[in-house]
Formats: structure tokens, C-alpha cells, sequence
């Protein structure tokens, strides 16, 4: 990042608190890149004006957690689908509910506005792909052709073509009006999170969970280059607006590709954490990510960033240079045809797809009495009215594409970079009539030039908090004769442990010490113990192989060593064998029933790590006829799969139990149970 405003790459826009629960989703408006939409286990989808505080419109009706969202192309409708396979859509102007859609059995995972005509697409954890149409409120036709949960689906810019990519590691292009699937690409080697077409050449990009971005051509259907640069999972990517080269927002990093030849044309470092989604304006791009319940958002200056073919970074000089790029309107590939009018209904399918019963008269559907409760049960309600009334004017018969900002947004001085720990919360402040801080004199030392010279049992003394009005239920299990709070003063931020007593006693800087470090000691040998075994492990490791630094990691009877443990294995699927599966399974369970959230999303990802490497093996090796003569290697192998079996019988009474729930793992556990019905 530069040293100055004026030359800056990135910077923090803001983080504020998004929801009452977790974050689980969120989409940025792609036309005007200044609207957000945040869909949180609170059920709510809430939208919001990027860099501003304040909730715009908090949209209600969904009885589960919201799993996707998704704006349409003029952003005047936003889609969210949830836990339950329902889908709502929102009219943003006339802030009201505008339909509601019912057909998926499962989660809903991906979602996207057809860029011209009144259809939507929806992907499902039920592994099926739907076309609605939402004028009418009905289901077009259902794609069959995944087998796991479908991750991200996309129009092609001329709205002729759907594009799904899906867990089963594979990217399928979809032809609408032949109703047919035109392709299939399987060259990924883990679940496909994201797929993007280029704004005008028959190209797609789709970026996967293998840290792989790949570029398909497709007039061959065939793939062109893959850049393998990544050091995480890809989630976001976004073309440049004239298609010269391709961002992908990595872990804390903003990665610039091309792709003939494949390159790394450069790399921004930006601490965004997991960023959920990407959009481009004024030649700015911005960025979103989430962490539990807050959202944060970012800008990179993308007149700053190196994106032509001819200059890579740290290129020495006198290497070889590569060829000029390609001259603006001049390509290698055919170029989109976008209609000028909205698309046309597509025709019947023919195969791989089917298509759903539609009553007479023109194929309209009597919406049913279970949806005409839920519309009345969904409510647009308007918490800014200032910012909704800027941002969404009255519908005219020109467009409904409400005017937008198109001011870039600027980069905050040196000196005005708010403290990342800083979160801005979407309530109204706490009134500080009751904080009384002296103002020092001139003969006292102030705190902020002279930080050193005041000791911390004099800034104890220069304080009086009252205890504020906190709930019985939210105190936990602290002393009911301490409150801890975090206090800033001028920028200082300090953490004070105010006794509640009747008279002001004196506190020294040694008593003052002694409360704050109160309960390090115990945390200390904790973790000390920690260490210790995960030295253990590892020596293990180094002498043995897996298996043996695992069976050693059961044996300690921790499971903090064992989740340590599976997070590093889980990265490499490579590592696991049959021989591990006996002795992790049992271990698994335990990690279900945990009350950490760690333990639990670490337990489901190993045992649906399992259930897609050894299932299939173990049904097969179960249900074989047996062999003629004594085979020592197969009786092995099937009582493996026999001890195996058995013990993923066990697991999925709990993953049955525990797929009910709402939450996070509600949706892990509800695919668990997809991939556990081999078991039958």
C-alpha cells in the first residue's frame, strides 16, 4: 500500500454489524456497485448503502436461516432463498414483497437474475438447477445433471446460455432454448465455488476450492489456460469491464490474471479476510467480506494495478517480454449478441431436463394458498428513509434503473484511517451523560502527548463508568461484584476493571496488574499443556507416518490435539486412507456433540470428506460376492469397510438428529445426510 493518500491502492470503506445473528451470505449490486444486500440466521435480508452505516430496508418473511441472495440486473428486485428451498423476491422500489417460490427439497446455494427476460434460476443443495418464471410464479424446467449441491449459476450475457458449477467438481453449461446441456467440464479436482462469463468473448472463468482459476473457450468447449497462483480456496472473480484481464480476491490478497498466456499480472495485498463478493466501478473495485455478524467493505484503485500483457510483476529487466495485448475490439473469440428486446420463452426440453406441470391457460399457475400466506407474511420495512428516498425514485416509463452516484469513492487520508478494531453498529449510541472523564489541567501531564509519564492506577482513578443496564441473562458466569469494560479515551483503548464498592478506594499500579492478569495463570498452563502434545504429535509425525501421529493423538484424549490434527489432514485428502476412517470415525462423533463450533465444522468436514473418498467403497466391497480361495488382503479390506460401516451407521442418527437445527452447521448436516443415504 503507498505511503500516501494520494497514491494509495486499498483501504477500508467501513465494517459494521450487518445482523442480530451471524452473517451467512451477501451480494453487491453489480450496475451501480453502491448497493449491498446482507442475508444473516436472523432470516433477514438486509440491504444496504455501501459506505453508509445505516440499514437502508430490512426485508422479513423467510422462517429460516437465508443461505443466498442475489440482485437482478437493474437492481430493482433482490432474491434470497433459505434453508427450507424457499425463495423470495422483494421489489426494492415498492418496497413489498413481490413473489414467492416453492419447489426445492434443500438448501438453497446459488441463485441468479436472467439479464433481459422475467426468469430467475435457482441451485439447490437437492442438486437440481430450476428456471422460473416470476411473473408467473412458476417452476419452467428442472436441469438434472449434478450429484452434489449446486454452488453458482450465471446467465451468459446475450441470456441464451446458464452456466452451474456444484460441488461435484464439475461446470455445466446449459443451452435455454434447446433446453439441453451443451457441455461439461470436469478438469477441477475440488467443489467449483464461482463461475463468471466474460462481458463480451465466448469465454468463462470458474475458480474451485482446488486454489485453481480456469478459463474455458467456449466455441470448442474446451479448456484454455489455468492459473494456479492461489494459496486458498477461490470464492470471488470478477472480469474488468473492457475483459483484458480477470481479479480474484484471495485470503487478504487481490490477485490479477490473464489468461493467453496464463499470468499473474499482479498481486495487491488487502486485508479483507474471505472476500464474499466483488464489483467494479469508475474503475475502482469494491469488495465485501463477513465475519460472524459483521460485514466489511473495501476499495482497491484499480488505476494502480498492473494489468497488461507486456509488463509482469517482478519481471527483471532485460527478460524476455512478452507480446503486445490484443488491441481493444479486436478478439480471438466470437462476441456476445445481445438482444434488444427480452428474450423469448424457451422451448420444451428434450433432454436432461425436466420440465414442470403447468395448468391451462397459457401456462399460468394458481398460486397456491401456502404462498399467498407467505407474501402476506413478508414485510419491506424502511429504516433510512432519507438514503431509500436518494437511492430509489419513483418508477418513470423510461426505466426502473433508479439514477445512481457515480462519484468514485475516495481514499481517506493518512490520518483519518479509522482502527480496524473500530466496529460500526447500525443502533443508536449510547448517551454519555453519565461518563464523566476530568478534563486535566495545565499543570497535569496529558495522557495522549505524554503516555508514559501517567500510571495506570491514576487513570483508574480518573474514570467513573456506572454500571450500565445489562441484562441478568447476558452477564455469563463473571463475579457479580466486577464489570469489565473496553473504555477509549483520545484514541488510547485500555481495558479497566472497575470494582463496584461503596467508597472510591485507592488502587495502585501492582493491584491493578494483579486484577487484570487474574485468570492468565490458568490459560497459560492450558495452553502450555497444549503445546506439549501437539510437540508430541508431531515428533510422531516425523518418525511414523499419519496414521501413527493420529492413533498418538486419540491416545491423549484431547480433542483440541485431534482438531488440530484433521485441519491439517483435511487440506490434503490425498493423506487419508482406509485405515485412518476406523480409527477418526468414532472420534467424529464426539466432535458432532461438541458445544464448539470449531469441533462441529471441523467434524463435518472430515466426515464428508470420508463419505465422498470411501463410501462408494464400502458398499461396493460389502455387497461383492466372496471370492473363491483365501485372500488375505481382501478379508482385510472387507473388515475394514465392516467397522466402517457400522460406525457411519452410528453417525447418522446424529447427523439426522442435528440437521434440523438452524444455524450454520443446520445446512453442513442437511448435506451430510444427502451423501450418508448410500448408507441405505
Amino acid at each position: 500500500m503507498a505511503a500516501s493518500g494520494a497514491t494509495k491502492t486499498s483501504w477500508k470503506l467501513q465494517e459494521i454489524v450487518a445482523h442480530t445473528s451471524n452473517v451467512s451470505c451477501l451480494v453487491l449490486g453489480r450496475n451501480s456497485s453502491q448497493l449491498m444486500a446482507t442475508g444473516g440466521e436472523d432470516c433477514r435480508v438486509n440491504l444496504w448503502s455501501v459506505n453508509k452505516p445505516n440499514c437502508i430496508m430490512s426485508l422479513t418473511g423467510h422462517t429460516t436461516p437465508v443461505e443466498s441472495i442475489r440482485f437482478s440486473a437493474a437492481e430493482e428486485l433482490v432474491v434470497a432463498g433459505s434453508q427450507s428451498g424457499s425463495l423470495r423476491v422483494w421489489d426494492l422500489e415498492a418496497a413489498k414483497i413481490f413473489r414467492t417460490l416453492m419447489g426445492h427439497k434443500a438448501n438453497i446455494c446459488s441463485l441468479d437474475f436472467h439479464p433481459y427476460g422475467e426468469y430467475l434460476a435457482s441451485g439447490s443443495m437437492d442438486t437440481n438447477v430450476k428456471l422460473w418464471d416470476i411473473r408467473r410464479k412458476g417452476c419452467v424446467f428442472r436441469y438434472k445433471g449434478h450429484t452434489q449441491a449446486v454452488r453458482c449459476l450465471r446467465f451468459s450475457p446475450d441470456g441464451k446460455w446458464l452456466a452451474s458449477a456444484g460441488d461435484d467438481n464439475s461446470v455445466k453449461l446449459w443451452d435455454l432454448s434447446g433446453g439441453k446441456m451443451m457441455a461439461e467440464f470436469m478438469e477441477h479436482t475440488g467443489p467449483v465455488n464461482i463461475i463468471e462469463f466474460h462481458p463480451n468473448e465466448y469465454l468463462l472463468a470458474s475458480g474451485s476450492c482446488d486454489r485453481t482459476v480456469r478459463f474455458w473457450d467456449l466455441e470448442k468447449f474446451q479448456m484454455v489456460s489455468c492459473v494456479e497462483g492461489e494459496t486458498s480456496a477461490v470464492r470471488s472473480i470478477a472480469f474488468n469491464p473492457d475483459g483484458c484481464c480477470l481479479f480474484s480476491g484471495a485470503q487478504d490478497s487481490l490477485r490479477v490474471y490473464g489468461w493467453e498466456p496464463e499470468c499473474c499480472f499482479d498481486v495487491v495485498p488487502v486485508s479483507w479476510g474471505k472476500v464474499a463478493d466483488l464489483a467494479i466501478r469508475n474503475n475502482q473495485l469494491i469488495a465485501a467480506s463477513f465475519n460472524q455478524m459483521n460485514v466489511s467493505s473495501f476499495v482497491v484503485d484499480l488505476s494502480h494495478i498492473k494489468k497488461s500483457r507486456s509488463i509482469i510483476q517482478g519481471q527483471i529487466p532485460g527478460d524476455e517480454v512478452l507480446p503486445q495485448p490484443v488491441p481493444k475490439g479486436t478478439t480471438i473469440r466470437r462476441n456476445y449478441e445481445r438482444p434488444m428486446t427480452t428474450c423469448s420463452k424457451p422451448e420444451r426440453v428434450k433432454q436432461n431436463v425436466e420440465s414442470e406441470r403447468r395448468s391451462p391457460e397459457d401456462g399460468r399457475r394458481s398460486p397456491s394458498s401456502e404462498e399467498d400466506k407467505d407474501d402476506k407474511e413478508s414485510t419491506a420495512e424502511i429504516q433510512a428513509p432519507e438514503d431509500y428516498k436518494e437511492i430509489f425514485q419513483p418508477k418513470n416509463a423510461i426505466s426502473r434503473t433508479p439514477p445512481r452516484n457515480s462519484e468514485p469513492f475516495p481514499a481517506p487520508p493518512e490520518d483519518a484511517i479509522p482502527d480496524p478494531s473500530v466496529v460500526q453498529e447500525a443502533v443508536k449510541p449510547i448517551p454519555t451523560a453519565d461518563l464523566k472523564i476530568p478534563v486535566p489541567s495545565k499543570n497535569k501531564v496529558c495522557m495522549r502527548n505524554n503516555p508514559r509519564k501517567v500510571s495506570l492506577s491514576s487513570t483508574l482513578k480518573s474514570i467513573v463508568i456506572p454500571p450500565p443496564q445489562i441484562p441478568p441473562s447476558s452477564i455469563g458466569g463473571f463475579p457479580k461484584t466486577k464489570r469489565f469494560f473496553l473504555i477509549n479515551i483520545s484514541n488510547i483503548s485500555f481495558i479497566g476493571c472497575v470494582m463496584k464498592s461503596n467508597s472510591q478506594a485507592d488502587i495502585n499500579d501492582d493491584s491493578a496488574m494483579s486484577q487484570i492478569r487474574k485468570g492468565h495463570e490458568t490459560m497459560c498452563v492450558v495452553l502450555s499443556s497444549r503445546h506439549k502434545n501437539l510437540d508430541t504429535v508431531r515428533a510422531v509425525w516425523t518418525c511414523g507416518d499419519v496414521k501413527t501421529s493420529l492413533d498418538s493423538a486419540v491416545g491423549m484424549n484431547d480433542l483440541s490435539i485431534l482438531v488440530d490434527m484433521l485441519n491439517i489432514v483435511n487440506l490434503k485428502p490425498s493423506l487419508w486412507k482406509l485405515d485412518l476412517c476406523t480409527t477418526i470415525l468414532p472420534q467424529i462423533e464426539k466432535l458432532l456433540q461438541s458445544k464448539y463450533e470449531s469441533y462441529v465444522q471441523t467434524g463435518c468436514t472430515s466426515l464428508k470428506l470420508i463419505l465422498q473418498r470411501f463410501l462408494p467403497l464400502i458398499c461396493d466391497t460389502l455387497t461383492a460376492p466372496p471370492s473363491v480361495g483365501v485372500d488375505i488382503t481382501r478379508e482385510e479390506r472387507h473388515q475394514k469397510c465392516k467397522l466402517c460401516y457400522q460406525q457411519l451407521k452410528n453417525l447418522s442418527n446424529v447427523v439426522k438428529d442435528k440437521a434440523g437445527t438452524v444455524g450454520r452447521h443446520g445446512s453442513a448436516f442437511r448435506e451430510l445426510q444427502l451423501l450418508m443415504v448410500g448408507l441405505d
